[in-house]
Order: C-alpha cells, then sequence, then structure tokens
C-alpha cells in the first residue's frame, strides 16, 4: 500500500518538488513537468517522453544527457493533458526539432498528438511517436493496437542516444520505430497496487496465483494462473517473448528483468538466473542486460521480461553512454553542453481578453448558469469519486473518478473567474473545457475539455440561447469526440451515454417541448444508456485486453456523463423555480 502522502489528490505535484530538489544537478521544473537542467545545444533533437506518473525512475528519473531532454508529469497512472505536454517541448526545444513519445494509450495519443498539432502551429518542428511492446494486449498482427509497457525504456534510449548522436528529427523518428519493431515485453502481476490514499488494491489477485500479462496502470492481467517457481517462471516469460516474433534473425539482444514497485532486487536475481541461462540456451547473446526497476506501477508486486532484437545501429544506442537521475551507463557524459536554465519557471504572458465586452445582460446571466451547473456537477463527482474509480478499476486502472474529480473542479473554479470577469456562457464554458483538459489529464479530460468547448462555441457570449442552439452545441460537442477519441457507439465509452441523450434532446427540441424539460428527459434516458454498457465488451482504451471481465460492469465514463447530465437537469429545474 502507498503509505506516505499529504494530500493524495496532491501526491504528483508534492512528489515533483522533492524529486527537482534532490536532483537539481539534472533537472528543473517547468509547466508540466521537468526538463534538463541546461538547455539543449542548437542542432540537436529535443525528446520528449512521459506519460502518468507512478512508474518512476520512469519517466522524469531518465531526464538527462545520453537520455530524454524532458518528461511530461501527469497524475497518477493518467495521461498529462495536451497544454502540459505543449508546455515541457517548447522548454526543451531548440532549434532542430522534437519528438514526443509515450505508450500507446488513448489518453496519451489524444493529448500529446493535440500537443503537436499545437506546437507545429507555432513553428516547431514536432512528432509524436507511441511504443507498443506489450505481447498481451493485442494478437501479432495487431500491434498497432498493443500497450506501451516496460519496453517503453527501450525505445527511449534508443531514440534519445540517436539524437544525442545528432540525427535529425526524421532520423531519430526512424530509430524510435525501429527500436520499437523490435521489442516485446510480457508481465506477471502477483499483487496489484494501491493509488495513495487508498484503502484497497486496484485489482488482487487470487492466493496461489499471478496475473499474466498485467498493465503498468494498475490493470490486472489477462489470465491468471498458478504461482510458478522462479525457474518456471522465467520459462513462462521468455517463451513468450520469443515466440511473438519467432522468424526474428538478430541474434544479439537487450533484455530488461523489470520489477513493478514490491518484487526486490533479490528475487529479480533468481529469476535472471535462469532467464539469461534459456535464451543462451536458445544462442542468444545477451547485451548489457538490466535486472531492477525501470518502469514501475507503484506498489505493485510483479515483474516484465523485454527483449529487444539488436542490429549494429540499435546496439550502439542501446549502449550508449547516460547520465540521469535514476540510470546511468558508460563513461560518465559532461553535465551538459547548453547554457544552464534560470530556475524562474516563468512562462510567456499573453494578451488577456476583455470579456466582459464580449457579452450582453442575457450572456452573463447564461453564464452565472452555466458556473452553478458545473459547481454542482464538481460537488457531485467528489461524492462520487470511490464508485467511479470502483467501476473503472473493474477492467481498467481506475483513475476515473481522481479524473472527473480533478478535470470538475478545475472548470467550476474556471468558470467562476469568468463570471467574475463578466463572461456570456460561451466564454464560462469555454473557460471550464480549457482548465478541464489541462488539470484532469487522461482520456476523459481530452474528451469532457472538448465538449465544453464546442458547447461554448455553439451558444457564444450573446442573448438566451434557443434550445435549438443548445441541442446543436451538445451534437457539435458529441461529433468533437467522435474525431478525436477515435470511437463509436457501442464501444463501451461515454460516447454509449452522451449518443442517445443527443438524439434525445434534439427530438424533443424538434417537437416543440421546452428544451429544460427536454433536457432532463434525455438526461434519464442517458443514465439508462449508461446502466445498459454493463451488457458491452469494451472495444479501445485500457479494458479493452480484459474485455470479458468488464461484462456486469457498466462503463465509468458512460455513467459519470449521464449522472453530470442528470446533476445538470436538476440546476435547471432550480433555476427555472427562481433559485438564484
Amino acid at each position: 500500500m502507498t503509505k506516505l502522502f499529504n494530500d493524495p489528490a496532491r501526491f504528483t505535484e508534492d512528489m515533483l518538488v522533492g524529486f527537482l530538489d534532490a536532483n537539481s544537478r539534472y533537472v528543473s521544473g517547468v509547466a508540466g513537468g521537468v526538463v534538463r537542467a541546461h538547455r539543449t545545444r542548437p542542432g540537436k533533437v529535443a525528446v520528449v517522453i512521459g506519460g502518468g506518473s507512478g512508474h518512476y525512475p520512469a519517466f522524469c528519473g531518465t531526464v538527462g544527457p545520453g537520455f530524454a531532454d524532458g518528461a511530461v508529469v501527469g497524475n497518477i497512472f493518467t495521461s498529462p493533458s495536451a497544454e502540459e505536454a505543449a508546455s515541457v517541448a517548447r522548454a526543451a526545444h531548440s532549434d532542430a526539432g522534437v519528438l514526443l513519445t509515450t505508450g500507446n494509450y488513448a489518453g496519451d495519443v489524444m493529448n500529446f498528438g493535440l500537443a503537436v498539432t499545437q506546437l507545429r502551429s507555432e513553428g516547431i518542428d514536432a512528432h509524436y511517436f507511441a511504443v507498443t511492446d506489450d505481447i498481451a494486449s493485442a494478437e501479432p498482427g495487431q500491434e498497432a493496437k498493443r500497450r506501451g509497457i516496460a519496453g517503453d525504456f527501450t525505445v527511449f534510449k534508443c531514440a534519445s542516444a540517436a539524437a544525442e548522436e545528432g540525427l535529425d528529427l526524421a532520423g531519430v523518428v526512424r530509430v524510435a520505430e525501429a527500436a520499437n519493431a523490435a521489442t516485446r515485453t510480457l508481465g506477471v502481476a502477483f499483487d496489484g497496487c494501491t493509488l495513495p490514499g487508498a484503502d484497497h488494491p486496484l485489482f488482487t489477485v487470487p492466493v496461489g496465483h499471478m496475473g499474466l500479462g498485467l498493465g503498468i496502470h494498475g490493470e490486472p492481467g489477462v489470465a491468471d494462473e498458478a504461482m510458478p517457481t522462479a525457474a518456471e517462471l522465467a520459462a513462462t516469460l521468455v517463451g513468450g517473448v520469443l515466440g511473438d516474433r519467432p522468424d526474428a534473425r538478430e541474434k544479439r539482444i537487450a533484455v530488461i528483468l523489470n520489477g513493478l514497485g514490491r518484487t526486490k532486487y533479490e528475487e529479480l536475481f533468481v529469476v535472471w538466473g535462469d532467464v539469461s541461462r534459456l535464451l543462451r540456451e536458445r544462442g542468444y547473446t545477451v547485451v548489457e542486460p538490466e535486472v531492477g526497476e525501470l518502469v514501475t506501477s507503484l506498489d505493485m508486486a510483479g515483474c516484465s521480461l523485454t527483449v529487444m532484437w539488436l542490429d549494429e545501429e540499435l546496439e550502439r544506442y542501446w549502449t550508449a553512454p547516460t547520465d540521469t537521475p535514476a540510470y546511468r551507463k558508460g563513461a560518465a557524459q559532461p553535465a551538459a553542453e547548453g547554457e544552464l536554465r534560470h530556475p524562474d519557471g516563468s512562462e510567456s504572458s499573453t494578451t488577456a481578453i476583455d470579456l466582459a465586452s464580449l457579452a450582453d445582460d442575457a450572456g452573463r446571466t447564461g453564464g452565472r448558469l452555466a458556473s452553478r451547473a458545473l459547481d454542482a456537477m464538481a460537488a457531485m463527482l467528489v461524492d462520487a469519486e470511490d464508485e467511479l474509480g470502483r467501476i473503472d478499476a473493474v477492467a481498467g486502472d481506475g483513475d476515473h473518478g481522481r479524473g472527473m474529480v480533478k478535470g470538475s473542479v478545475a472548470a467550476r473554479d474556471a468558470a467562476a473567474t469568468a463570471v467574475s470577469a463578466g463572461a456570456g456562457q460561451g466564454s464560462v464554458l469555454t473557460a471550464a473545457g480549457k482548465a478541464w483538459a489541462a488539470k484532469a489529464g487522461g482520456t476523459s479530460g481530452v474528451l469532457w475539455g472538448a465538449l465544453l468547448t464546442a458547447l461554448g462555441a455553439r451558444l457564444g457570449d450573446t442573448g438566451h440561447p434557443p434550445g435549438g442552439d443548445i441541442a446543436a452545441g451538445m451534437r457539435d460537442g458529441y461529433d468533437a469526440l467522435i474525431r478525436l477519441g477515435g470511437a463509436a457507439p457501442g464501444d463501451k465509452t461515454m460516447l454509449d451515454a452522451l449518443l442517445p441523450f443527443v438524439e434525445e434532446l434534439e427530438q424533443r427540441v424538434t417537437d416543440s417541448q421546452d428544451w429544460h424539460e427536454a433536457w432532463r428527459v434525455a438526461a434519464d434516458i442517458s443514465a439508462e444508456a449508461a446502466h445498459a454498457t454493463a451488457d458491452l465488451r469494451p472495444k479501445v482504451g485500457r479494458a479493452r485486453p480484459l474485455a470479458e471481465r468488464s461484462l456486469g460492469t457498466p462503463d465509468a465514463g458512460a455513467t459519470s456523463l449521464a449522472r453530470c447530465a442528470q446533476t445538470v437537469a436538476d440546476c435547471l429545474t432550480l433555476a427555472a423555480q427562481g433559485d438564484n
């Protein structure tokens, strides 16, 4: 159990304070994460890695000469926001472009992809790449659907070494792609991990068993097997990893036996003795193996085996020297070649918009109503946090409740600030959407941010929006989620609650029903649809590899959306009754 914390909701922020203080020789803090203490030298591609925290030394622990130029640090097991990813990339960038790379998770793909779009609009040459090494999360031939787990480390290391050597951005991307194609990982869990402040693990493993094919975000294994001896476990891991690339011709390999947080070094060395023997019996030469904790999952008990088949180029990058807070290899490099950063944490200023000048009195009334609705949503989600986390943990990582709380509270505060500035409903909702996406991160943060922003853009800041505009704004939000998320109705996501809501609202408004009452009926339809997701199998996201396990449990995202819709309906009823 994770025992040491102050406020669980600020665990990541508090962790970064200590990490930065202890490693000021290597790193400086910037909005969204950390960068090297010295600026990236001219002509060097910047490599920015990242994802949710809880995996130390990945990812911030590997920022330094020979490895990453920056790391974006999200909340525990939650993707950083697009704003955070772009912020770290700007700070790390010099003049030769930037590669942003993460494991293959929906939230990371969306947020870092959006960050690349933003960076390119600013004239920064940027590219995103997702690692897909986890053989348990998709069958051969579907590698693009696989998660990135401990194989993140080999890909990040090789791409970073290529950038250090002086390759241009296209060359660094090519090396990342080659390292990813040559890397395979299989992991096992003996017990689940516990989020800070929680009194129970995200999952448990039956006594005398292990979970085969775990994820590093607290996802349980895809199957339970009898607890093996160390030698039997070694055979399972070696057979699984090598069997996924049976036609590999390379006989030199980089290998990582990775501890996940609670399985310590002595145990890993016992397993490694059998792993190395089995690999050599199969004719492989192991090049500079790593045995220890490199990509953890808080306090999870378990380990994983990663193999990267080496050609001459990949071997050069794998063995290249590096010097970071948590990982060192080869001859020590200079601390840095670039100019020392000024640790002021300053951000580029932006011109403030006079929100009051965009709105009229009717729009400001709408802004106050939107703010009250967001306040009610935030309060509801605080109460529902544990339940939403429990639902999410059945086949996911259990962070949905916490992410929704962080996002909705940030949205509530941003809305209140906009109202104080005299904003109309459009600007209030837009400010709330930006804050939700920036502070929540993850998939839900992106999607809720897009939903609120699309609704705000449709409603504008003047007049009382008619029911048709309300319905059209919700349709705009639904369309934005389709474009961003890559999911469809029936995939067991929040779309399965949102689409019935939108369709019911549109139909009733078209039939001239008062939109307040139409919203109430649509919210009830949405709640029924969310409950019905218990019968669906997830087809996207972290729950997909555990589809059967999720049967009988509704989708957390659909559940929270329906409850938010119902909470807004209650707020509209109070407003109609004159409760201001």
